[in-house]
């Protein structure tokens, strides 16, 4: 449920979790905040939102490894350290809203790039974010969403 609203949803393939750490597939249970949401301009348009709102670029990633000193920080491509590409040959990561799971302070092997982005069709499991419909992240945005709580 968000701001009222009920909306199917994908979640980590590891299921949910308290004891999140990198690489177990699981999304963590508690309040993520939403702190910016990226989208991919040419593909959508910029979302409203209650949040700081940035396009992505072709070069930019997003640090996974637990040993690099920008773990769970957007990077610039290609980049020396383990990473994921943001600018997916796919439609999933055209809007990611940015959680602050591990964020403040970054904590190595606590997980990574926990983000709320566009589901499959199918609803596939994810790697451990939280995945809507496109219509239904776009409408969750405009509404003011700024948090999500995902229940264990």
């Amino acid at each position: 449920m968000a701001g009222g609203l009920r909306l199917r949803a994908a979640i980590g393939r590891g299921g949910r979790t308290t004891e999140k750490h990198e690489g177990d597939g699981a999304t963590p249970v508690g309040v993520l905040k939403l702190i910016r949401v990226l989208y991919r301009a040419g593909h959508v348009k910029p979302p409203r939102c209650a949040v700081p709102v940035e396009p992505i670029a072709p070069d930019d990633g997003w640090c996974d490894d637990p040993g690099d000193p920008l773990y769970n920080r957007k990077v610039k491509t290609p980049y020396y350290g383990r990473h994921e590409v943001l600018w997916r040959g796919d439609s999933l990561y055209d809007i990611i809203g940015v959680l602050d799971w591990n964020m403040h302070p970054v904590v190595p092997h606590r997980g990574s790039a926990i983000f709320l982005h566009v589901a499959t069709a199918d609803y596939e499991p994810t790697a451990g974010c939280i995945a809507l419909s496109l219509p239904d992240l776009i409408e969750c945005l405009a509404a003011g969403l700024t948090s999500i709580q995902v229940i264990g």
